[in-house]
């Protein structure tokens, strides 16, 4: 898995999505956008990525698209049309891309030629995440765990939750 971070300036979405479609056909890759903001960590993707490979290797993928099936385990939702939301939306935005497949290197660069250069991971927004994935004060002050920890725990679950 390679993760590209960067800001994209998105006009025309369906046209994003397309264009990073292509890139994953051309080499071979699942490739997925997310919202940084969204993105607790390098280990939350990491873990959407094992997840939905497991998934896919066991025949029980939700989704059609591995891309797709990333994205629904980062987002710890079995609704692609909840799991939207941490994706890449129109406007300008951070951005994280996980990049996983055959060509991942010539994958990667592609998607940095498609956004301007950023550090983008590990700058989400703490309220955003904990409302997008349901992490309230009475959570927080009841465990030792920081949110980062409590993120990977609701990727974890979605398997469970089958």
């Amino acid at each position: 898995m390679e993760v590209v971070e960067g800001r994209a300036t998105v006009d025309d979405l369906d046209a994003f999505v397309a264009r990073l479609g292509e890139i994953g056909e051309t080499y071979g890759c699942a490739v997925q956008a997310f919202d940084a903001r969204y993105v607790v960590d390098r280990a939350h993707l990491e873990r959407a990525v094992e997840l939905a490979d497991r998934a896919r290797a066991r025949g029980e993928a939700i989704a059609n698209e591995h891309a797709v099936e990333i994205l629904l385990y980062a987002a710890g939702r079995r609704q692609i049309n909840q799991a939207l939301e941490m994706g890449v939306s129109t406007g300008e935005s951070p951005v994280v891309v996980v990049v996983h497949g055959d060509d991942e290197a010539g994958a990667a660069a592609a998607v940095r030629e498609e956004l301007a250069p950023a550090d983008t991971l590990g700058s989400y927004d703490e309220e955003r995440v904990r409302s997008f994935f349901d992490v309230g004060d009475r959570e927080t002050a009841a465990t030792s765990a920081d949110l980062p920890t409590l993120v990977r725990e609701r990727v974890a679950l979605l398997t469970v939750d089958r």
